[in-house]
């Protein structure tokens, strides 16, 4: 039984009243919980806030054919706006806010729509307290509302993976997406989304990441990672506890124009012996700690499908989620790939769709019908039924890196791309995405080098050091940087040997066209590295990204030290707290494989001289990014550092 099309009526008139903006002042209130004796059953009115208290008055409007959930159950409301629900023993009571009107934030601009019943709180000691003793279901829950106009057009920008481990990097978070976010113009009906690991397992970060992200002036909505949970919970029960006394629900649903945005949490954790049932999930009994599992769990699954019964068949469907269905960069690998993906696919046939994910620190751009080797073994999954794109990283390549002019980490993604916010433009229920590296500006889309044959050999040596155990293979890399020789001068065995143009299109995906021209010549086209016809990842120098494994190389910041007399301020500090010190060192990985590298090989009989080379790449909405480099041809390659056999000589004279 679907709604009708245009839902969300007042029950009275309401023409000469004007519609809400909330794009100057936030809208701040919380659904009005009364308590009292229950009788197993939880009621209450989803009202218009005409006075914007959050408090129901008679005189205001109940709003009908809006949906509420107990987390399993879903209803909707009658013509006056009144709902009723079983009360579950532990459950988040909540509204799906419907298209055409908002519910109200906090002072953090987190959506208040929602309410927290477990009756003697987490009944196990958590390090960041879990939840209280929420007592009683109470009587009754009333969500409040307010009219907007004009949602059918917006933008949500989608923060996958901000993944601060400390307040430092908090403070990198707001220096770097958070204010290009606030430089963005976002507002009005538009959106922030983080798609989990918002923090790195100090859940007590969580309150100031959201008092830093309210500088944008939009709602945020987000969904847990296996970094946001009580990593102490003993039970999955009790795993999301602290979240959702800080934050609220970790799955729901909410409503913007004609887009259905679904959120799920798809950490399972401890993951135990239903995992473990399942090949290549044996570390959840195995292992002697507790360890986490990609699924949603069977509660959630069946209010998935509870929902999808009450949601017009014509709607766009976004499902948000932190561990992608699939994922290229980890096509192989079981526990960070979502096990009952195909079950869900199964739920949304027939309608159109887009997963959102994070979990990787990859922009991967995944198209209808496109399957890598690995999926159908790890999740029993081929051709994608629907587009999936996993959104890349606030944090990058997790705040490793040097540091930029902005003073924030340069912290390249595994595949290379830059750590940044994916930006999606709605428009009914057509949208068109785009990626906004961090402090890049919205004109570049992509790094343009040449991988050389010299490349290849440094990139071979410096690989096979990092694959030795770290406790037992020499502390000073083989080669830096500094042993690279310039990849823009090319020598004629260069191009003998095979020397290729490479494009790594950050938000590359199979419709995209990339090609390049050397001067004013006639253009020609760069060919993908990866087919996504279920091929298997190709890793190794000859589909890793020059240009940002250059930059992933050597960290200096490994070696910055002080006579400060703080041992902790000594080279640097990431993950739990973990020391990064010593001699310049690569990131904790190279851009190896890639999904969106497109490469053509130079022609070997280049004149000598200077060339001037731009690589355009035009995506499937038409939008493109041009990037011009200067390179030379010489006969052989000119000596790098200084002359000091020259200079000497000619002392002596």
């Amino acid at each position: 039984m679907f709604r009708h099309a245009r839902f969300g009526l007042a029950l009275f008139a309401l023409a000469a009243l004007p519609a809400t903006a909330l794009a100057d002042a936030p809208w701040i209130a919380s659904p009005e919980v009364i308590e009292g004796a229950s009788d197993g059953f939880v009621r209450g009115v989803v009202f218009e806030d005409l006075n914007g208290d959050g408090v129901y008055q008679r005189t205001e409007p109940g709003v009908q054919h809006v949906l509420v959930s107990n987390g399993r159950d879903v209803t909707v409301t009658n013509r006056v706006g009144a709902y009723t629900l079983p009360v579950r023993e532990d459950m988040d009571l909540f509204v799906i806010q419907p298209s055409g009107f908002r519910v109200p934030v906090n002072e953090r601009q987190v959506p208040q729509f929602s309410h927290t019943h477990k009756p003697g709180g987490t009944p196990e000691a958590l390090r960041y307290g879990g939840l209280p003793d929420t007592g009683a279901a109470p009587r009754a829950v009333n969500f409040p509302l307010r009219r907007v106009e004009g949602d059918d057009a917006f933008t949500c920008a989608i923060i996958g993976d901000s993944q601060t481990y400390s307040n430092f990097e908090i403070s990198q978070l707001r220096d770097s997406a958070i204010a290009d976010l606030v430089a963005s113009g976002l507002s009005g009906n538009d959106c922030m989304l983080y798609l989990g690991d918002v923090v790195g397992d100090d859940l007590d970060l969580l309150t100031r990441v959201f008092e830093v992200g309210s500088a944008v002036g939009v709602p945020q909505w987000a969904l847990p990672g296996n970094h946001d949970l009580d990593l102490d919970a003993r039970s999955h029960a009790n795993s999301v506890d602290t979240w959702r006394r800080l934050y609220g629900p970790a799955y729901y649903a909410f409503e913007i124009g004609e887009v259905s945005f679904i959120v799920l949490n798809n950490i399972y954790f401890p993951c135990g012996i239903e995992d473990a049932d399942v090949p290549g999930r044996e570390f959840c009994t195995e292992s002697e700690r507790a360890r986490y599992n990609a699924r949603v769990d069977n509660v959630q699954m069946e209010w998935l499908a509870n929902l999808l019964e009450h949601i017009d068949e014509d709607r766009l469907i976004v499902i948000a989620h932190h561990a992608p269905f699939v994922s290229f960069v980890d096509a192989a690998s079981p526990v960070h790939q979502t096990d009952n993906a195909a079950a869900i696919y199964a739920l949304l046939e027939g309608r159109e769709a887009l997963s959102l994910s994070g979990h990787t620190h990859t922009t991967e751009n995944h198209s209808p019908g496109q399957y890598f080797e690995g999926w159908q073994e790890s999740v029993g999954v081929g051709p994608l039924p629907f587009r999936h794109i996993i959104a890349g990283a606030a944090s990058g390549n997790w705040w490793q890196g040097d540091f930029n002019l902005d003073g924030d980490a340069q912290a390249l993604q595994r595949m290379g791309a830059p750590k940044g916010v994916l930006m999606i433009d709605f428009a009914g229920t057509s949208y068109q995405e785009r990626y906004v590296g961090s402090r890049l500006g919205e004109e570049r889309g992509q790094w343009v080098d040449f991988n050389t044959p010299a490349f290849r050999s440094w990139f071979d040596v410096l690989n096979a050091w990092r694959g030795e155990p770290w406790q037992e293979r020499d502390p000073v890399p083989p080669v830096s940087i500094n042993d690279l020789p310039d990849t823009r001068i090319l020598t004629r065995q260069d191009l003998a040997e095979g020397t290729y143009l490479t494009a790594n299109v950050w938000n590359g995906a199979a419709e995209t066209l990339v090609e390049a021209r050397i001067h004013n010549g006639p253009a020609f086209a760069l060919e993908r590295t990866q087919e996504g016809a279920g091929e298997a990842v190709r890793i190794g120098a000859m589909f890793a990204d020059p240009f940002a494994v250059q930059r992933q190389a050597s960290v200096g910041r490994y070696a910055v030290e002080s006579r400060s007399g703080e041992e902790r301020n000594q080279g640097f500090e990431a993950f739990q707290g973990r020391s990064f010190r010593g001699t310049p060192q690569p990131q904790s990985s190279l851009a190896d494989r890639n999904m969106h590298l497109w490469t053509a090989r130079l022609p070997a009989d280049l004149a000598e001289g200077v060339h001037r080379l731009t690589v355009t790449s035009t995506d499937r909405h038409g939008r493109s990014y041009s990037d011009t480099i200067v390179f030379e041809v010489r006969g052989e390659r000119p000596p790098a550092r200084f002359r000091t056999d020259v200079w000497e000589a000619g002392a002596a004279n």
